[in-house]
């Protein structure tokens, strides 16, 4: 199920990424300071880092699981703006636009060939942790479905998240924050605001109630 997960997020991020065409790779995303080129370079290194994880296999026990990963990952300005920095400059490499593009293309389909023969049970190492095959599958779906929204707020008309990437990022972020909440929301309204890429008005503050304090949970 889990390998199936990611095959749909990463599909529609990939289907979304065919549609773009060359000027269009430098419109604005919803991560700040990225145009299009560099959030798909940030996915592409994202994915590299997937294929080193599924072929790096572990008997140590995991300490992390799908929900605890996102918790090391807390605002840091500092951080965040270094690699907004590192990420552009990266990107700027790649001077043809669909070189890029398929460049990411190829490595996300392999990516999900990797998943599927890889035990779901499994332990793999990254990012200085072990999580099971399943786990990683699952924060590399919520992290391509975010990031499929960042890449759409300026394209509109374009194939959007699915439907189960959208139901295990509002699983992962009920699990950080230990309840189920926000269930009149849209899952992307949920996702702006429990990631910081949006604030709650009034309404929303007060029915999150004290949990509002609490984000983002991650960004």
């Amino acid at each position: 199920m889990t390998t199936a997960l990611l095959r749909a997020a990463y599909g529609a991020l990939v289907e979304a990424l065919l549609t773009v065409e060359e000027d269009e790779s430098w419109l604005p995303t919803g991560c700040r300071g990225w145009a299009v080129r560099d959030l798909t370079h940030h996915c592409l290194s994202d994915a590299q880092r997937a294929l080193v994880a599924l072929h790096t296999p572990t008997r140590s026990d995991p300490d992390r699981d799908a929900v605890r990963y996102w918790a090391d990952w807390a605002p840091d300005e500092a951080g965040a703006a270094n690699g907004r920095r590192w990420t552009r400059v990266a990107a700027s490499m790649f001077l043809d636009w669909e070189q890029l593009r398929e460049t990411y293309v190829g490595t996300a389909r392999a990516v999900c060939a990797a998943a599927s023969g890889t035990d779901p049970a499994g332990r793999v190492r990254t990012q200085g942790h072990v999580l099971t095959a399943a786990d990683l599958c699952s924060t590399l779906a919520v992290e391509a479905t975010l990031h499929h929204l960042d890449l759409v707020e300026h394209l509109p008309g374009r194939p959007p998240p699915t439907d189960a990437g959208w139901a295990e990022v509002r699983r992962v972020l009920d699990g950080l924050l230990g309840a189920r909440v926000a269930t009149g929301w849209t899952d992307e309204r949920y996702a702006r605001v429990a990631t910081g890429r949006g604030v709650p008005d009034a309404a929303e503050a007060a029915e999150l109630g004290s949990l509002a304090a609490r984000l983002p949970v991650f960004s």
